[in-house]
């Protein structure tokens, strides 16, 4: 989602920031043919590689920039210099270098004094350093575009995933089944070039069909990390231990922690699953569609409510919940208390202890889903 900071006075310097590498290519791609009329003849305008592997490198770049927002273009007129995918902006070793930032503090005079009558400053950049000096003159001086990843690791992220999935599906006339959307949501990932990707391949994939269902999208949309962490729970929920134990032991040759994967992907999908089943027995919440789900979580007292995951803007984060309600259904209320306290201990164990962490993880995997097959058996 784009954020943008007010405009310089002469509206000639621009900025498109931010973490999501495919969505900042994307809208400065467009800003630049805005700003020159769509005519590059490879004179008049000039576009500066910003891809640094130095400080040396980045001074170098730096003093580039100047001249060529210092030179008027040869045959006159308006001229557009473009900075494009600069990483020497960010917090890290090239970043903090004196050298690097030496030059950069250049640019930012050069910028607060204002550019020659005629030219034009864009600046691309999918990490900048928000704490520095150059960073607070951007603001004061240029129209800033704010396009950042959404954040996988706060409650809510599936809702604005899903809005943004809904907003490109419509653009290409699809329309996806609920089952699907939530699915390629969590598998997709929250990368907006991703997402423009995995929706482009179902285009071509359905043809003249537009109704995307939830076999279209386990044929065509590969695991990205969120979905593995997705795929992980599911698995859980159905009782599919050897599949949650594959996994599982995937990420953990790929370097993965254990501990990230048991926070990840264990520990919510179990909370998840408890929450479910309180929701349904305890409140007896409806759990028929999810409006109705929703909206009967909302009206709860404030007492009830506290407890559940809440959004950041307020109010119940219901996604999730309801999402685990199919796989609570093979839960006792008492076999996912066991699992809960399991998870915790086998949490602990990770953090404390030198045991053997795939064998943690595989034995609390085992302890779970025997929960979930216990009701079965006790069902017969």
């Amino acid at each position: 989602m784009a954020a943008k900071a007010k405009a310089g006075s002469n509206g000639n310097v621009f900025a498109v920031v931010g973490s999501d590498e495919g969505l900042v290519k994307e809208r400065a791609l467009e800003l630049y043919r805005e700003l020159t009329g769509g005519v590059d003849d490879g004179f008049t305008h000039e576009t500066i590689d910003g891809v640094a592997d130095n400080s040396d490198k980045a001074h170098e770049i730096c003093g580039s920039t100047l001249q060529a927002l210092q030179t008027l273009p040869m045959f006159g007129g308006d001229k557009v210099v473009w900075l494009r995918n600069a990483n020497f902006f960010a917090d890290d070793v090239t970043g903090r270098s004196e050298r690097t930032l030496s030059g950069v503090e250049g640019l930012r005079a050069l910028l607060e004094n204002g550019l020659p009558s005629g030219v034009k400053f864009l600046l691309t950049a999918t990490g900048i350093d928000k704490r520095r000096a150059f960073w607070k003159a951007l603001e004061k001086v240029a129209e800033v575009q704010v396009h950042d990843r959404i954040d996988t690791s706060r409650e809510g992220w599936q809702d604005q995933v899903g809005s943004l999935v809904n907003a490109r599906a419509r653009e290409l006339g699809l329309k996806f089944d609920p089952a699907a959307m939530e699915l390629f949501v969590m598998l997709a990932g929250e990368a907006t070039q991703q997402i423009g990707n995995e929706l482009e391949k179902l285009d071509l994939f359905l043809g003249e069909r537009r109704q995307v269902t939830e076999q279209d999208v386990l044929t065509m949309v590969p695991l990205s990390r969120a979905g593995i962490v997705f795929e992980i729970g599911n698995a859980i929920q159905k009782g599919d231990a050897a599949r949650a134990i594959g996994l599982i032991d995937q990420q953990l040759e790929q370097g993965e922690s254990a501990v990230a994967i048991i926070r990840a992907s264990i520990i919510p999908t179990v909370r998840n699953l408890f929450m479910a089943k309180v929701t349904e027995e305890t409140l007896k919440v409806p759990t028929g569609n999810y409006q109705a789900f929703a909206g009967a979580l909302d009206r709860l007292p404030e007492f009830d409510r506290a407890w559940l995951p809440q959004k950041k803007t307020g109010g119940v984060n219901v996604y999730p919940i309801f999402l685990a309600m199919r796989g609570a259904s093979a839960f006792t209320l008492k076999g996912l208390t066991a699992a809960m306290e399991a998870t915790q201990r086998a949490d602990q164990d990770l953090v404390t202890t030198g045991l053997d962490n795939r064998l943690i993880l595989h034995r609390l995997i085992a302890e779970i889903t025997g929960a979930r097959a216990a009701k079965k058996t006790a069902a017969r």
